[in-house]
């Protein structure tokens, strides 16, 4: 957490003597919270058109990103999906692994703090 400190002098007051004074405000800066990047793995079973649809359906990309997004993931190995927050990057991962679990892909996707 940054601290920012600001200095307040006092005047002249009237006695011909300047009494010079030092005040500290202190105001915090509240730190952004870390984020972290969503990625999606490469695997050699999961079809693309699955990948496709996944991230249509969580991550909100049209068609053509996410077309772009699986070709990036084929070729690679691995994509960044999107940047979260810890909680939110966290209910992605989890959405995705359950969705791909239950429609029996292995596909894996995974956080790290960007």
């Amino acid at each position: 957490m940054r601290t920012r400190h600001y200095l307040m002098a006092a005047n002249d007051d009237g006695d011909g003597q300047d009494d010079v004074g030092v005040v500290l405000k202190t105001r915090e800066k509240t730190k952004r919270p870390p984020l972290y990047k969503v990625l999606i793995l490469n695997d050699d079973f999961t079809p693309m058109e699955f990948v496709v649809m996944v991230l249509e359906r969580f991550f909100g990309m049209t068609h053509a990103q996410a077309f772009d997004i699986m070709l990036t993931v084929h070729k690679k190995g691995v994509a960044v999906v999107g940047v979260y927050s810890h909680e939110i990057a966290e209910t992605k991962v989890a959405q995705v692994m359950d969705y791909a679990q239950r429609h029996q892909h292995p596909l894996q996707c995974t956080m790290e703090k960007e």
